[in-house]
């Protein structure tokens, strides 16, 4: 048994065409990516995986791990008109968002006129989103979520896709504000960054440090990585897949029956993060060349969905547990 959108009705011979259709530009995304970005192969999937689902993703890890020049480099292959915005601690939201200036015509009338800020694009890289004040953070709330701004009363539209890849450093380092727990929410996935393995690396220390470098080059339309979101979201679910994504979200919220999340985990993730696993498993099996997700997708993904939609108890984190081995231990249990 499976679960269908409710999107007009498309046959199965029109899907697995639309989905090779797909398959190969997802094979050409990849490519152009891994001309660029050496190893990190997770990284780069769960990353595509987020933007194919058409959400936002937070990418976290120490300076160095090529965080912008991900970002740079899908912005061109995905052809995505792309903004980048430097967040400091003096950064205001009118230099996100854009602000009304007053003008005066040759007849001596004033009037106000709206000048769009870099949050107008297809593609925002937010560098160092948590070196900004929690004002400013804020700024992006509305337009992650509802992919318009208010200013003075007026709707303002943003280009469609619409896609925040924030970077950010350790919360641990000097000079950093958390996010707030609203506007981490809006993150489809939170992306770790370790370290590349030694090979990788090797590679990065003999092509990066020469005369040229490799540069990304653009093989997908915008109007194209909209198709493949829309086809995302009418792929089939089985209801096995429905029901572990059920049992994990609602399995990681305090209250519910389970002994260890009750222990350990002070608030947990709401349904927006059902709607993220949802979307995000359709996502994955497509990147992976199947037409519907299946159980294995969930375990996969309940970690970089679910570990910034939850927060621990004092008690946990005292004892030195962290949100990943709670995760780890709910997967277990689908």
């Amino acid at each position: 048994m499976s679960v269908m959108v409710k999107e007009s009705p498309i046959s199965e011979k029109d899907m697995v065409a639309e989905a090779e259709k797909a398959l190969a530009d997802i094979s050409r995304i990849r490519d152009g990516v891994g001309r660029v970005i050496f190893g990190q192969e997770n990284v780069v999937e769960r990353t595509l995986v987020a933007l194919l689902a058409g959400g936002h993703a937070l990418l976290v890890g120490v300076p160095g791990l090529a965080k912008t020049k991900l970002v740079e480099t899908l912005g061109v292959v995905l052809g995505l008109d792309s903004r980048r915005i430097q967040f400091t601690p003096d950064l205001m939201p009118s230099d996100i968002l854009g602000s009304e200036v007053m003008e005066q015509d040759e007849t001596g009338k004033r009037s106000f006129r709206f000048i769009s800020g870099p949050i107008f694009a297809q593609l925002l890289m937010a560098d160092e989103i948590n070196r900004a004040s929690p004002r400013t953070q804020s700024a992006l709330l509305q337009a992650m979520q509802e992919y318009h701004v208010t200013i003075a009363g007026i709707r303002h539209d943003l280009p469609l896709p619409f896609h925040v890849l924030a970077t950010q450093n350790p919360l641990e380092q000097e000079g950093t504000y958390p996010l707030p727990e609203a506007q981490l929410d809006r993150f489809l996935m939170q992306v770790d960054i370790l370290y590349p393995e030694i090979e990788a690396e090797r590679r990065i220390l003999l092509e990066t440090t020469g005369v040229e470098d490799a540069k990304a080059a653009n093989v997908l339309q915008p109007a194209r990585l909209k198709e493949i979101q829309t086809l995302i979201r009418r792929m089939p679910v089985p209801e096995s897949v429905v029901e572990a994504i059920l049992t994990l979200v609602r399995s990681a919220r305090p209250g519910q029956g389970n002994a260890e999340t009750d222990k350990h985990v002070a608030w947990g993730p709401g349904p927006r993060a059902s709607q993220a696993l949802m979307l995000c498993t359709r996502a994955r099996a497509l990147y992976d060349g199947r037409l519907a997700p299946s159980v294995d997708d969930v375990r996969s993904l309940a970690e970089p969905v679910l570990q910034h939609r939850m927060a621990l108890t004092f008690a946990a984190r005292a004892e030195g547990t962290s949100v990943r081995d709670v995760v780890a231990k709910l997967v277990k249990g689908i």
